[in-house]
């Protein structure tokens, strides 16, 4: 696995690192390629927080813990991951297409330079869009904590569409109907 560490208002320690390491790297052997990690270290208020995401073949796994130690944080941290995986991993074998948890994407985020004025975009990212069925896209929203998410609906033939957290509970999917104007 590999790992990336990051510091908000706070330096870690090369034990705490070496800590990490050791027990994210146990989630290892719930993928079949290297997965990559990315490690968060903060401090809010007083207590540590660790932010703790990894990603394998597209799927992203993510976790967010804030306790007094920030030792605790990453054991917490990892327990959720642990969840998730055992709980989504069965989901996606039995619901999902085959090869779901293969497939790759790499986004690619770009910062947007546009000039000031009323309607500023302040982040702009790019990446490439998956096709996958309502469902799998559901998953993923969830996985990564979002409230949508953009693919390609398979169930559509490939047209772009969007999942969304509703309001009033349950989920929502907008989806091109292909004409064109």
């Amino acid at each position: 696995m590999k790992f990336t560490f990051a510091e908000k208002k706070m330096d870690s320690s090369a034990d705490l690192r070496a800590y990490a390491e050791k027990k994210i790297g146990k989630l290892d052997r719930f993928f079949r390629n290297e997965a990559e990690a990315y490690v968060t270290f903060s401090l809010e208020r007083g207590r540590f927080r660790a932010e703790i995401t990894i990603e394998n073949n597209g799927t992203y796994y993510r976790a967010s813990e804030l306790t007094q130690d920030m030792y605790a944080s990453v054991d917490s941290g990892v327990a959720a991951i642990e969840r998730q995986i055992r709980r989504n991993k069965t989901r996606l074998e039995k619901r999902l297409r085959e090869g779901a948890l293969e497939r790759e994407a790499v986004p690619a985020y770009v910062p947007d330079e546009e000039p000031d004025d009323d309607f500023r975009i302040v982040r702009s990212k790019r990446f490439s869009i998956k096709p996958m069925s309502a469902e799998e896209a559901i998953l993923q929203m969830n996985l990564l904590g979002h409230e949508f998410f953009v693919f390609r609906n398979m169930d559509a033939e490939g047209a772009i569409a969007v999942v969304y957290k509703r309001r009033q509970g349950g989920y929502g999917l907008i989806c091109d109907d292909g004409l064109d104007e």
